[in-house]
Formats: C-alpha cells, sequence, structure tokens
C-alpha cells in the first residue's frame, strides 16, 4: 500500500486515546446544560405593555398568559376594539420577550450551535 492511502483517521473519532468518549461526554454535558436552561426558561416571566402602561400582560416561559391588568381609564364602553387591539398587543408583545429570552438562554449554553428544535 503506498503512502496516504487507506484508512484516513479524522481527529476525536476512532484511533487510539478514546477520543469518541470525549464526543459522547461533551454531548452528554451539552444535552444536561440544555436540559437546565429549559427548566428555568419555563420558571421565567415577562411583562409586556400597551398604550404607554394602560394594559400590562403578564406571560410565563411556558407561553401562558400568567395576567392581564387594564387601567380604568382605558376601558371606554364606545371604543371596545381598542381595548382588544391593546390587549393584543401587551400579550403578543410578552410572547416575542419569552421568546428572545429563551433563544438568549439557550445561545448561551449551546455557544450558538444552532441545534434545530432548540430555541
Amino acid at each position: 500500500m503506498s503512502k496516504g492511502k487507506g484508512r484516513r483517521m479524522t481527529p476525536g473519532f476512532g484511533g487510539r486515546g478514546g477520543g469518541q468518549s470525549g464526543v459522547l461526554k461533551q454531548l452528554q454535558t451539552l444535552q444536561e446544560d440544555v436540559l437546565k436552561a429549559q427548566d428555568e426558561i419555563t420558571e421565567l416571566t415577562v411583562t409586556a405593555t400597551a398604550g404607554g402602561g394602560a394594559i400590562k400582560a403578564v406571560v410565563n416561559g411556558e407561553k401562558r398568559v400568567v395576567s392581564i391588568t387594564i387601567e380604568p381609564e382605558v376601558v371606554d364602553p364606545e371604543d371596545v376594539e381598542m381595548l382588544q387591539d391593546l390587549i393584543i398587543a401587551a400579550v403578543n408583545e410578552g410572547l416575542e420577550l419569552i421568546d428572545k429570552a429563551a433563544a438568549e438562554r439557550l445561545s448561551a449554553v449551546t455557544g450558538g450551535l444552532g441545534i434545530p428544535g432548540l430555541g
């Protein structure tokens, strides 16, 4: 067999030194860190506002609306549509804030690997 032909060794995979076990340990650690981050995310809550703070929506890390607070001065029986729009705006902002916080937390754990299904 001539030089350079035959089986090629990739660093960290196969060969001597147990490279595969090192990679598996790194993956296991990453998995544990991701699970921990996901648990932390479910514990998050954010408060979003609309209408200059007249509407407040609290959203948790499970993407559930925990509470909505409406200042009495924005309740106008003649303009229910505006109130509905403000509530929708506050809830949507809260969901966006949770998504952003979750993505930042997972990115910190995964080092920006862009793993499908995370973040």
